[in-house]
């Protein structure tokens, strides 16, 4: 066997990591940041939609508070996205 029958082969591999594997990586170590940099006070939305704001987190699950009064235990795996207040126009009129 010679190394041009190995060609295709390897170039196929190099592909793979580079469109699929290397991407998938760097996803999951942006979500693995910003998970463990929720705190309390932050508002986020889960995996399935629904918004609300963390009131206790540890290392196993997290609080999240969806209404007044209501709180739900989520893992933290669980948190889509981090919610950053927006200003309002009346604020941006000052």
């Amino acid at each position: 066997m010679d190394i041009l029958s190995l060609a295709p082969i390897l170039l196929l591999v190099v592909a793979f990591y580079f469109l699929l594997i290397r991407p998938q990586k760097n996803r999951q170590k942006k979500h693995a940041d910003m998970v463990s940099a929720v705190a309390p006070g932050t508002e986020v939305m889960t995996t399935a939609g629904i918004f609300g704001t963390v009131r206790e987190t540890s290392d196993t699950e997290l609080s999240l508070e969806i209404a007044p009064g209501m709180v739900i235990r989520i893992l933290p795996a669980a948190v889509s996205k981090v919610i950053y207040p927006t200003s309002t126009p009346a604020e941006d009129a000052e």
